[in-house]
């Protein structure tokens, strides 16, 4: 793993390079510096990269580090990606891998294809103590990298599908990546290639394979220097839908203080704004604009101690990547910390980024929101123990009578399901409603 990495920031390097001299043609690296000290994200891009391969310059990675830093805050994916491995491999700052994952994933959520490579790799291989392997995932990812034309992740898309690793086995979906890899000089792709005209696939297979190579149109997800501060986000948690035009719920400590929050739904992201919150009860409610499938609220007073209870939610993006995950236990406790009746213990294993998302019962009702874990340093320092999976959600009757205040809200409200639900189509409607909050 760490060869791929050492060989990835070099190419980042030179795509800095390049950068420099396509964005800034004329300029000199003095040019540069002032342009990128004026806040110029492409000069600060371009100026890292200098630095990082030593070009006109004495190498300097901590140099390098400083300007990827800047350009890498102001949302540049390259920068982010570079900054990304530095971290990972302790080159120009205190080697920190969660840190240098996270940015990685950044850049992959906002199309660079490098970085979407990059992280299918990682899933494909797993990160000892940070990421697990998930074929998969790594399919999924591999996947908008070579839709966007990426030779080495066409490549490694078309073994997935040889293997059938991820995905089910096609050898003739196999053959269309890994001829559009060998187009541009892949080799690993031209050695996929030649195992499969020569012993896999008939005369007609190839043919139908060459022609979805040619009917093939690549996209591009992302272009240098296209974000901005705004599009980077500051934090992140989870909501869901209560009204099917769009109004949803979140916790209020996942948008307290936001400048702007966007949704990841299934139609893409969309902006929200916050119409009404509660910080007593850490409720937050919202609003989007569209058509969305929504959870219907019960009240709360009718959970039991045992109750089967589960949530679908975003946690921990940077290390887990942004699919939805289900989480599943039971009502532990009818009160919270220190017997606060405002919430239920719960044993369902949640993770920063959980917060917000809905707590439903077997009938896919809401009973709560997921809202905190015992702190394990609070734990630690009054029992000398680390807590295991004690967690709070606030229950959904504190919900309801926060909703009762919003009149055009309480009055679309689904009604509460009453009849037995399979455990699957639970957990379909949890997910169909929730969403990703991501806040700026």
């Amino acid at each position: 793993m760490k060869k791929i990495l050492s060989v990835c920031v070099f190419f980042l390097a030179l795509v800095f390079a390049a950068a420099a001299t396509t964005n800034n043609a004329v300029d000199t690296i003095e040019e540069i510096k002032v342009n990128a000290e004026k806040g110029d994200v492409k000069a600060q891009a371009a100026l890292g990269g200098i630095y990082f391969k030593g070009e006109g310059v004495v190498k300097d990675t901590t140099e390098a580090v400083k300007w990827l830093s800047k350009a890498a805050q102001q949302g540049d994916a390259i920068s982010q990606t570079c900054l990304g491995f530095c971290y990972f491999n302790g080159e120009g700052v205190t080697k920190n891998q969660l840190e240098g994952l996270k940015l990685i994933v950044l850049a992959a959520n906002q199309g660079l294809a490098e970085a979407q490579w990059i992280y299918a790799d990682s899933c494909r291989i797993g990160i000892k103590g940070l990421l697990s392997q998930n074929s998969a995932e790594a399919a999924k990812w591999y996947r908008k990298a070579a839709e966007q034309g990426y030779a080495k992740a066409q490549s490694s898309l078309g073994g997935l599908y040889f293997l059938g690793d991820g995905v089910p086995r096609n050898y003739i979906e196999a053959y269309k990546w890994f001829a559009l890899g060998m187009a541009q000089g892949n080799e690993v792709a031209k050695q996929g290639v030649s195992v499969l005209e020569n012993s896999m696939l008939t005369a007609e297979q190839i043919s139908e394979g060459q022609r979805l190579a040619r009917e093939f149109k690549p996209h591009k997800e992302l272009s240098f220097g296209n974000y901005t501060p705004s599009q980077t986000p500051t934090a992140s948690g989870t909501g869901f839908f209560i009204t099917d035009d769009g109004y949803l719920v979140s916790n209020y400590h996942v948008v307290k203080g936001a400048a702007k929050v966007r949704l990841q739904t299934g139609a893409g992201l969309v902006e929200a704004t916050v119409v009404k919150v509660d910080a007593a009860n850490d409720l937050a409610l919202l609003k989007a604009v569209g058509r969305f499938a929504p959870l219907p609220i019960a009240t709360s007073r009718g959970a039991k101690l045992g109750s089967t209870v589960a949530t679908v939610g975003f946690p921990s993006i940077g290390l887990q990547g942004f699919s939805p995950k289900l989480a599943k236990g039971e009502i532990a406790s009818l009160s919270g910390a220190g017997d606060d009746p405002r919430y239920f213990q719960i044993s369902v294993p949640v993770q920063p980024g959980n917060s917000g998302g809905a707590l439903v019962d077997a009938h896919g009702n809401v009973v709560g929101i997921v809202a905190a874990k015992l702190s394990a340093q609070a734990a630690l320092d009054a029992t000398g123990q680390l807590p295991e999976n004690v967690n709070y959600a606030v229950k959904s009757s504190l919900l309801l009578s926060f909703l009762e205040s919003v009149p055009e809200v309480a009055s679309k409200l689904k009604e509460p399901n009453t009849k037995d639900a399979a455990f699957e189509d639970v957990v379909k409607s949890a997910q169909d409603a929730a969403v990703l909050v991501l806040v700026y």
